[in-house]
């Protein structure tokens, strides 16, 4: 609607100012009104009522259409990676009845190739107990793709794991095999369909300029994400703003002179730039060293929630970094030793 209201050349002659109102804020000015119904005539008293107030948020920021077609394909493939976790944990479910050991096993992936393969494989867990081992190794090393140091040693871990795990009766085991295969198909369709996304993401970034991907552990896709949301970042005042607007800003609680040290981050924000955010800032922890260290700086600060923890401030500390390369349009340097 905002685009069609800027393109319209009906309106041209009108001194356009168009705004966007926060459906958060019009919902808890109405609360303030005691049992109010809802109706159209009522939703339209409480917008005008709010607007009385002369709180009315700054113009839109009509930004370059080529952040606007963006957003489409890196929210779809959000949408596609929160499905594939789903998905991943409704089979470890049925992993759990049908093989326990494995299940519970640490050193088991529960949704990696192999134990999708095995689950493929072998029908019962007496068939995956009692398997030639030589033919077993040679299926975990074909499974694995090269991954395993010692085929051998996974393969007798995994017949360990399977005569530790509990029998299911055949007519149970055949319905969690066929819930098992549906999950393992839904499994593999998201996950071509999140590849097929990734090549429409890299195709499209190709003509938006960035310097994110000169951060390491930042690829097309994730700088694409970032981008996706913030859009032209002079629109922001500071840094602060885009940590707010991403939703990596935690609440002060505090009463006299007592101040909470624990507080939550905000519920409100952009959930595709946190999550963009949060998954840039795991992989950057891993190539440089100046996030590492702040990482492991963070991680040891406190007992609880230590990867949560961490991992946010590591990407509230990103969102500087962020704010800065898009802003001045440069590559970033990463820091000796």
């Amino acid at each position: 609607m905002v685009c069609a209201l800027r393109e319209d050349g009906r309106l041209g002659r009108y001194q356009r100012k168009i705004h966007v109102l926060n459906p958060k804020q019009i919902k808890k000015f109405k609360d303030s009104y005691p049992d109010l119904p809802k109706n159209d005539w009522v939703d339209a008293f409480v917008i005008a009522d709010h607007l009385r107030f002369g709180r009315i948020g700054k113009e839109v920021y009509m930004d370059d259409y080529r952040y606007r077609s963006l957003p489409t394909v890196t929210r779809a493939r959000f949408d596609a990676v929160q499905s594939l976790t789903r998905e991943k944990q409704r089979f470890a479910n049925y992993l759990l009845l049908k093989c326990s050991g494995i299940a519970q096993d640490k050193d088991i992936a529960n949704s990696s190739a192999t134990t999708i393969a095995l689950m493929e494989r072998f029908e019962t867990v007496d068939e995956l107990s009692y398997a030639d081992m030589d033919e077993l190794t040679a299926f975990v090393a074909k499974s694995g793709r090269g991954r395993f140091a010692d085929p051998e040693a996974t393969a007798k871990a995994v017949q360990t794991a399977a005569r530790g795990s509990y029998r299911l009766p055949k007519t149970v085991n055949d319905s969690v095999n066929q819930a098992m295969s549906v999950a393992i198909a839904t499994m593999r369709a998201l996950d071509g369909q999140i590849k097929v996304l990734d090549k429409a993401i890299e195709q499209q970034f190709q003509i938006i300029p960035n310097t994110l991907t000169s951060i390491p552990g930042i690829g097309k896709v994730y700088s694409a994400g970032i981008i996706a949301e913030i859009g032209d970042v002079r629109r922001f005042n500071s840094r602060a703003s885009v940590a707010k607007y991403a939703g990596l800003v935690w609440t002060q609680y505090r009463s006299g002179d007592f101040e909470a040290q624990h507080t939550k981050l905000i519920k409100s924000g952009n959930r595709y730039l946190r999550y963009y955010l949060l998954e840039a800032a795991n992989s950057v922890r891993r190539c440089d060293s100046e996030f590492r260290r702040y990482y492991d700086l963070k991680f040891k600060e406190v007992n609880q929630f230590q990867h949560k923890r961490a991992l946010a401030l590591t990407a509230r500390k990103l969102v500087r970094l962020v704010y800065r390369l898009l802003m001045d349009n440069r590559l970033y340097i990463p820091p000796e030793g």
